[in-house]
């Protein structure tokens, strides 16, 4: 059955799957639907219309579904949508999305989130990413999966984080990281490939290796981005036979031929 501790407030419109926990002083609002498996911790406000999946862990004093820090919010029904197996630590903030995006702040499954991290309107974070304490993240921005974001950086609005990046602790970042890719400093630049990251996913010698030398392509070359695209579209061609390695350098390629914001150079 649902534990509830006496001294939590639970609003009788909330949507708890028969064995979520509720810690003491917690606070779960109206719209708020909560699945199987998951532990609220003490003192942690679920607000607005926020949907939380199955064996979620969130710590004490977290404040999920709050109101986007938008001065153009004008208390739309907005959303907060989030996966499975996710861990929230102490003290962090994921607010619900605006009317001027898709209007949906979205964290997928298998996260690790670590104290103090801020996750702003109308984010999108992917699956098995890591936000290390103090990561803070301002509205609009995209983490793909595997991602990790150091401790104390911060990412300027619609930036987007590519699949297994890296950027480093204390880093401030205003322009899109490719997949792959290692970036820290203030301002963030690139840093070469996430190598040690990509080995223990199971990236094989050769697909690593053809990353490296698109990451070359484009940083140590000496090309134009739009000759460095034109390479690396060539390595994708080049590679068919390896259908793994083709993959990950097309996602490299698409990644940055995509970009709006620009990548960091």
């Amino acid at each position: 059955m649902t534990r509830i501790h006496a001294t939590a407030v639970v609003d009788s419109k909330a949507e708890l799957a028969t064995d979520v926990e509720v810690g003491p002083y917690s606070v779960i609002g109206p719209h708020v639907k909560i699945g199987t498996g998951t532990k609220v911790g003490s003192h942690t406000v679920i607000e607005g219309y926020t949907t939380i999946g199955k064996e979620n862990n969130f710590a004490h004093f977290a404040s999920i579904g709050g109101a986007p820090q938008d001065m153009k919010y004008r208390g739309e029904p907005t959303q907060l949508m989030i996966g499975d197996r996710n861990t929230v630590r102490e003290f962090t903030t994921i607010h619900t999305g605006t009317a001027q995006d898709e209007g949906i702040t979205r964290l997928g499954s298998d996260n690790w989130i670590m104290s103090y991290v801020h996750i702003a309107h109308d984010c999108q974070i992917g699956n098995h990413t890591i936000f290390s304490s103090n990561a803070q993240i301002a509205g609009h921005v995209h983490v793909d999966d595997w991602a990790i974001m150091g401790g104390m950086s911060g990412v300027h609005q619609f930036v987007r984080v590519g699949q297994h990046a890296m950027l480093g602790g204390g880093s401030i970042l205003v322009q899109d990281i490719p997949p792959f890719v290692i970036a820290a400093g203030d301002k963030a630049g690139p840093h070469g490939i996430n190598v040690e990251g990509l080995k223990r996913r199971g990236f094989s010698t050769e697909t690593i290796t053809a990353l490296r030398q698109a990451y070359k392509s484009l940083y140590k070359d000496g090309l134009s981005f739009e000759d460095a695209k034109v390479e690396i579209q060539k390595m994708v061609a080049a590679h068919a036979a390896d259908a793994a390695t083709a993959e990950k350098l097309a996602q490299f390629h698409d990644f940055i031929a995509a970009s709006t914001r620009g990548i960091i150079r």
